[in-house]
């Protein structure tokens, strides 16, 4: 009887896990589109609610903006996307971390700059809270051309 026990909170507790770990990669999933839509339409509201006031975020440049800096670039324009495309993403959650990497393709009209495009691998780092997953840091490198 004690084994049986012992085998059936064992199944609960590994099947607990499991849910829990797709729930939180579901929640970083969602974030991260809002995050996605928030920095085409320069939403300041929503790219605020989406970052920690601790965020580094590192362009392919090599610039490295904080989270006010961030912010101000998309909601004054002065970094303008008209659309991005992520794919290939992965999601991997550590305890209360989640890295993200994807691929983001995406057209821009930057404030005194003609149109352009920007292909680039992009790591994400969101962070746990009690209001829900935010962004800590990001950093992008241009794809290598093959």
């Amino acid at each position: 009887m004690m084994k049986k026990l012992l085998i059936l909170f064992s199944f609960l507790a590994v099947s607990i896990t499991f849910a829990q770990k797709n729930n939180d990669q579901k929640a970083v999933s969602d974030a991260s589109e809002k995050l996605r839509l928030a920095m085409i339409s320069g939403d300041k509201t929503i790219l605020e609610s989406l970052i920690l006031p601790e965020l580094t975020y590192g362009h392919s440049s090599g610039h490295i903006d904080n989270a006010k800096e961030f912010v101000e670039k998309l909601v004054s324009k002065q970094s303008n996307f008209l659309n991005i495309e992520n794919t290939n993403q992965s999601i991997q959650i550590v305890d209360k971390t989640a890295i993200v990497r994807n691929h983001l393709y995406g057209k821009t009209a930057d404030l005194g700059k003609e149109p352009g495009e920007v292909n680039l691998d992009i790591l994400y780092v969101w962070s746990k809270t009690k209001s829900g997953w935010k962004l800590l840091a990001r950093q992008a490198v241009k794809v290598e051309k093959k």
